[in-house]
């Protein structure tokens, strides 16, 4: 970037790069006249991103830079792209009118806009929060606290790095903050996978953060909030309110509250889990997200709260009790749901339009938009405050339909305002006598100028006068040549045409000066009256916020109620027992996706923690064993977040922990194997279980060799079967031999999905059976995929040949078993990678170490082996 002292430059050019050196990571769209234009580097950006013309622009002596531009009107086309781009964009002003000064207009940056600090609507997607998040690196924890600037909603928390790993992944923020030195941390933690802005280490501070809190909601602590004590997210949120401060967004007045986010209100969902149920997207660009199937919602702001619903589902009782006893009540009532669901397809996005209103942002239609969802709330107020539910009554209750400020917008503005307040019109007649009588001045204008010309025809006698307006010298009087020398005296010509002469004269521009500051003052009476509006409406700002939150909570539970309606859901029991009972479940959304006429096999499943704990699950691919998995955690999941659930009959034990170990998948970037990925994600289950955990594992071990991933398998399932807290596990796997775990553990039970073979075709009933399978029906499922007939001939034979050696080595080796056999040392002395071999396992403490850790140890060793061989 060029040196902001330069003087070989031009003063524009000096300006701006002093206006850019303020924020040089941001592309500066620079208001020159009518256009916002961009120089160097930014230029080049800006002309890639947005395919505008790249050209140059003369810089005095310091030759040409180069230059990209647009027409200011067009900022809200072109800024979403440089925004979903990921660009930081400052919005350079003229701040003084250039008419008015001699020399370089006054500029300043009056924005600065970054993807987490939008609040355009051609940014926004109306269906998701646009979270700004920061992490604070603590000593003993860590902490995270989240904003979305266009609602006003203000979250912290902190944990460890888990828990903050799945906040992020839950509610997916667009942009993180965290501090310049603690890159390294944040990349190990969380990998590339999010936006994020680095700031200075000395704004990470307890103190600093404290005041900048108090000091916003003008309280004297953070103990009303529940925050008072939680250091690393009291940090976390004062880097939040200094980053919006520095940006320019200084109207902060609708981040009314700061919540804290309880972790043991919520079931937990690891980051993995989330993913692997596709609860907010699909794995595949083509899938469909549980969010998808669940969503009826009317409102964007019941899609925004429906989702958080999903990844935050509930572990106490009584507030999933009050959800379904709503959803229920609302399932029975059909015309009354239609009702509420016609009034919430009117409100809009209440919940943005009040923070425009807080933000001074709001064009006057917007502000009708205001009255009308007010009009909805009234509505809904009135339908729910006799119903027989008390949830919805108590909801009732707290809406406030605010009749004063809904009064007041209907008596000030037009009932269809325009978008845009300079285009007129936006205030009622009778609101203000001065501006009645400036509007009277402007609309008799036609009159008056017919009036003179009357006048003047009948005074000179030409019949063919006319009177005109241009931009060069007002209001004329035009005369034909023919008629020229009957003009007056005291006419002033001022343009002489072909065929005709105009003039001016004192009455006319007498009447245009009128005209002109009749326009001017109807312009500025306007503003100044719809202003005086938006600031009453502010004072409701809170109240109406809280309206909001209601009409987004009565839209889930009316999207839910819809869900069941159409799918044939039941209510289920949630009670505090350890026991899972699903009569005839379903997939919530395969049975969605199924091609017409085909019908879901439903399944039974009973999981407790004193008979059948643990069900080992085999059968071929393609059978459905992963969808029975995945079934069962997607409706506990469901029926914790106040959801109706795909089943016949559901007993549900409470849940507090969802774990879910799926498929293979490598992170080769950052150098972890599948085998590792998988490995890690699976500690992270078996250091994290509890009595009321649900696992979910499917085909752990296949990421390395078959004995060692049977054998890993193994020790996982007996690890799980005596660990004191017996969680309640749904393990799917290729390896048969797992069926044996059932022998001498009482509470594992062997399952298979049934497959029936009828002439060498494989048919899947998809039906879930006691006991294990000896079958994988690999090769039928091959030939069943399109592999070519010789290749599936040749399978055959090959497997035919393995199974007959593999009897033969069997049986071989029981009679080598009954031969004495000299016992040898286990390492040779003068190997020297024997005796490393030693050294590590001589660290290992037996009696400390976990089964997952020798597992690992175990995996380690052998890759040593591998490199020294």
């Amino acid at each position: 970037m060029a040196n902001p002292k330069n003087h070989t430059e031009t003063p524009l050019m000096q300006q701006y790069y002093k206006i850019k050196h303020e924020h040089p990571d941001a592309l500066l769209l620079f208001r020159v006249g009518d256009f916002y234009e961009t120089f160097a580097e930014d230029a080049q950006k800006a002309s890639s991103i947005l395919g505008i013309t790249l050209t140059k622009r003369a810089n005095g002596s310091a030759s040409h830079v180069a230059l990209a531009g647009f027409p200011y009107h067009s900022l809200d086309l072109y800024l979403p792209r440089l925004i979903s781009a990921g660009q930081r964009v400052a919005i350079c002003e003229q701040l003084e009118d250039p008419k008015k000064t001699k020399t370089i207009v006054q500029r300043g940056i009056t924005e600065l806009i970054t993807p987490g600090t939008s609040i355009s609507d051609k940014v926004l997607d109306h269906n998701k929060n646009n979270y700004l998040a920061a992490v604070q690196f603590g000593k003993d924890a860590m902490g995270i606290s989240l904003l979305d600037l266009s609602t006003g909603e203000f979250f912290a928390t902190e944990g460890d790095p888990s828990y903050i790993n799945k906040i992020l992944q839950s509610l997916s923020p667009t942009e993180v903050l965290y501090a310049k030195t603690r890159t390294q941390d944040f990349e190990n933690a969380f990998a590339d996978k999010y936006y994020t802005f680095q700031l200075e280490e000395w704004l990470f501070d307890k103190n600093y953060a404290y005041d900048k809190l108090i000091s916003h909601f003008k309280t004297h602590s953070l103990k009303g909030y529940g925050i008072e004590e939680m250091e690393n997210g009291i940090i976390a949120a004062g880097v939040i309110l200094h980053y919006l401060i520095e940006n320019k967004h200084s109207q902060l007045a609708h981040i009314g509250k700061i919540s804290k986010l309880e972790q043991d209100s919520y079931l937990w969902l690891d980051r993995f889990t989330i993913k692997n149920l596709e609860l907010l997207e699909p794995t595949h660009p083509q899938g469909t997200a549980l969010a998808d199937i669940l969503n009826f919602t009317k409102s964007p702001m019941g899609s925004r709260m429906l989702k958080k619903w999903i990844v935050l589902p509930l572990r106490e009782l009584k507030p999933i009790h009050e959800r379904l006893e709503a959803t229920a009540f609302l399932f029975d009532h059909d015309s009354l749901s239609h009702n509420l669901q016609a009034q919430l397809s009117h409100i809009g996005d209440l919940e943005r339009l009040i923070t425009k209103i807080s933000l001074q942002r709001a064009n006057p239609r917007e502000v009708v938009y205001i009255r009308r969802a007010l009009q909805c709330v009234a509505e809904i107020k009135t339908i729910c405050a006799d119903v027989e539910n008390q949830s919805l009554r108590q909801l009732a209750d707290k809406l406030n339909p605010c009749l004063s400020i809904y009064e007041r917008i209907t008596k000030t503005l037009d009932d269809d305002p325009p978008l845009n307040i300079v285009k007129g019109n936006v205030i009622k007649k009778g609101v203000s006598a001065e501006l009645d009588e400036w509007r009277d001045l402007s609309h008799s204008g036609k009159d008056y100028l017919l009036k003179i010309q009357k006048e003047e025809i009948e005074r000179t006698g030409i019949t063919s006068l006319k009177i005109g307006y241009n931009n060069v010298f007002g209001y004329y009087l035009e005369v034909t040549h023919t008629h020229k020398d009957k003009v007056p005296d005291r006419w002033i010509r001022k343009q002489t045409l072909v065929n005709a002469e105009r003039y001016i004269t004192e009455d006319l521009k007498e009447y245009e000066e009128k005209i002109l500051q009749a326009e001017d003052k109807i312009l500025e009476l306007e503003k100044k009256l719809f202003e005086e509006l938006v600031f009453e409406i502010c004072d409701f700002t809170a109240i109406i916020q809280q309206n909001a939150q209601l009409a987004a909570r009565l839209d889930c539970l009316l999207s839910l109620a819809e869900a069941a309606r159409k799918y044939d859901y039941v209510k289920p029991d949630l009670n505090n027992s350890l026991i899972l009972e699903l009569t005839k479940g379903r997939h919530p959304v395969i049975e969605r996706n199924l091609p017409i006429g085909e019908s879901y096999i439903p399944n039974d499943i009973t999981l407790d923690n004193e008979t059948q704990q643990i069900i080992i699950l085999t059968g071929p691919n393609m059978s459905g064993k992963s969808a029975i998995l995945r079934q069962t955690a997607l409706i506990v999941l469901m029926a914790q977040i106040g959801s109706f659930v795909p089943t016949e009959k559901a007993h549900i034990g409470l849940v507090d922990k969802i774990f879910t170990r799926v498929g293979a998948s490598d992170n080769l970037s950052i150098g972890e194997s599948t085998f590792m990925v998988e490995m890690t994600e699976t500690a992270n289950i078996l250091n994290n279980i509890s009595e009321r955990s649900l696992i979910i594992l499917d085909e752990i071990g296949r990421g390395t060799s078959t004995y060692d991933g049977i054998s890993i398998a193994w020790a996982i399932t007996e690890y799980l079967h005596q660990h004191p807290c017996q969680p309640k596990t749904l393990f799917a796997t290729h390896y048969h031999e797992l069926n044996e775990t059932g022998d001498n553990n009482s509470r594992i039970r062997n399952y298979h999905v049934s497959v029936k073979e009828i002439n060498g075709k494989v048919i899947f009933l998809r039906k879930m059976v006691p006991g294990g399978s000896e079958h994988s029906f690999g090769i039928h499922v091959a030939q069943m995929a399109g592999i070519p007939a010789s290749v599936v001939t040749r399978a055959n034979q090959i497997l035919v040949e393995l199974e007959s050696e593999r009897k033969d080595i069997d049986a071989g080796s029981k009679a080598k078993a009954a031969v004495p056999t000299f016992q040898l040392q286990l390492f040779d002395h003068t190997d020297t990678v024997a005796t490393r071999i030693k050294e590590e396992l001589q660290k290992v403490d037996i009696n400390t170490i976990t089964p997952i850790e020798a597992l690992m140890k175990i995996n380690q060793l052998k890759t040593f082996l591998k490199k020294t061989s």
